[in-house]
């Protein structure tokens, strides 16, 4: 590695609101480069961009839909045109959830959930981890989920998706390994974001009542295993999918 980790650039995707806004703003506390991916959420990632300006970070925000190969090419040109370097650290946040019966979900539901959720991470990976391996140095982190793990109910595309992209990091961290590039995940449990805006108060208190902590995570605290698991000092970790859960699954 020849860059100091505060020189680094770091690629977020979904990065507009919840898990991936508070992995920008733990990454702008050490000021690195930021660029943020959104698809539409402009305003959002504007909010965001100017809270990590404040912390000292030079920020890029870009829209682009990860589920195309094009679209990502046209990313990369705007990223180099803006005169960032490419990505050191490589967060696939974006993701989408579905709540339903397995009988009741068409096809274009379960398109939507395994491309954005398991698509995206595949080919934003692929288009920026050439620049890693060319210098034998990169972070790449996905950001995953508990279902991934243990599956749940009522949520099987999203459960498959993640489950999906849990075995694409154990195996591209093999792949990626002798270059000097690791590739973990971080699988929260429930986190207190707009995704369990789907789930009643009583389904809440219900899925409370069963973490030992007692309470859903906060993004921060998913943002921080995110920062610590992209530190040089963290090198010799990859290929992991580490769960932080309130002790939920252990």
């Amino acid at each position: 590695m020849s860059k100091a980790f505060p020189e680094q650039t770091v690629l977020i995707t979904g990065a507009s609101r919840g898990i991936g806004a508070a992995i920008a703003e733990r990454f702008a506390t050490a000021r690195l480069n930021l660029i943020l991916h959104y698809l539409q959420s402009h305003e959002a990632a504007n909010e965001v961009a100017r809270r990590c300006m404040e912390l000292g970070s030079r920020v890029l925000t870009v829209s682009c839909d990860i589920r195309s190969r094009d679209q990502l090419r046209q990313m990369k040109d705007k990223i180099a045109s803006h005169g960032f370097a490419p990505p050191d650290i490589l967060v696939n946040n974006a993701g989408v959830s579905h709540y339903g019966l397995l009988a009741d979900l068409t096809d274009d539901e379960w398109d939507r959930v395994l491309d954005i959720n398991l698509r995206g991470s595949f080919l934003t990976t692929q288009l920026f981890m050439e620049e890693m391996v060319r210098q034998k140095y990169g972070r790449i982190i996905n950001v995953s989920s508990i279902w991934g793990l243990t599956g749940a109910s009522c949520e099987v595309a999203y459960s498959a998706a993640k489950g999906g992209l849990n075995a694409f990091t154990k195996a591209l961290a093999k792949e990626l390994a002798p270059s000097g590039v690791t590739v973990n995940a971080v699988a929260p449990g429930p986190v207190d974001t707009e995704m369990m805006k789907g789930f009643s108060d009583a389904e809440k208190q219900a899925i409370e009542q069963e973490i030992p902590a007692g309470r859903f995570a906060r993004p921060d605290e998913i943002a921080s295993l995110v920062y610590y698991l992209s530190l040089p000092e963290s090198g010799y970790i990859t290929g992991q999918i580490v769960s932080a859960s309130g002790g939920w699954v252990t």
